[in-house]
């Protein structure tokens, strides 16, 4: 059940690209992918279907949704010079720590920590936030949390720490 859906995620986060921004579908399914993702993982741990597979399928649709999002939602704002060099920071951060992990255990480790989690939760509300703060605010506050837990998670993956 868990994994249908967080399939469903994924095909919502399809189905996004063909609404535009702002519009009532689009965030109608942006709120139906935040549900989703946090639906998901709570079924499979209350039914102790939880896997592997099912923490994998979870990645990759959370990857499909903010790879729609960063297509529909980011031509639509404007982000400073310095905000932009931040975030591509921590895309390299993240990135690092792939490459490390890949080379040292041979896969592709994400880890799900807590501040992963909360960078995600703040990514989530940052195009609702901006009906109600500055987006120069409310960035800073979730590039920090970003930074922080991409350095945390390159942490982890070097001293070989893994959580699932």
């Amino acid at each position: 059940m868990a994994n249908v859906i967080t399939s469903c995620r994924i095909i919502f986060s399809l189905i996004m690209l063909f609404f535009h921004v702002p519009s009532r579908g689009f965030y109608f399914l942006y709120l139906l992918c935040g549900l989703t993702d946090i639906v998901d993982g709570t079924i499979a741990r209350k039914t102790k279907t939880d896997s592997k597979f099912g923490a994998k399928l979870d990645t990759v649709a959370d990857f499909i949704f903010v790879i729609v999002c960063f297509i529909k939602i980011l031509p639509t704002i404007f982000l400073p010079v310095w905000l932009i060099v931040w975030i591509i920071f921590i895309g390299i951060i993240k990135i690092c720590s792939v490459i490390i992990g890949f080379r040292m255990k041979k896969r592709i480790i994400v880890e799900h920590t807590i501040l992963n989690k909360a960078t995600g939760f703040c990514l989530f509300l940052f195009p609702l936030s901006s009906f109600f703060f500055d987006l120069r605010y409310s960035s800073v506050v979730i590039c920090s949390i970003a930074t922080i837990s991409a350095i945390q998670e390159g942490y982890y993956i070097l001293k070989g720490k893994e959580i699932i």
